[in-house]
């Protein structure tokens, strides 16, 4: 019965390991800046 309980705890660790991982692991400045903002906007093609 303690065995089963184990696993599931271990199982549910890994679980919150991995989306806390997920979650935040992401990149170092953090989220880019929106797509309509001027800074990040790519130039522009001249045809």
């Amino acid at each position: 019965m303690w065995l089963l309980i184990l696993e599931a705890l271990a199982a549910l660790a890994l679980l919150l390991g991995l989306v806390w991982w997920t979650m935040f692991s992401g990149r170092r400045r953090g989220e880019r800046a929106p797509a309509g903002s001027e800074e990040s906007s790519p130039p522009e093609d001249r045809r």
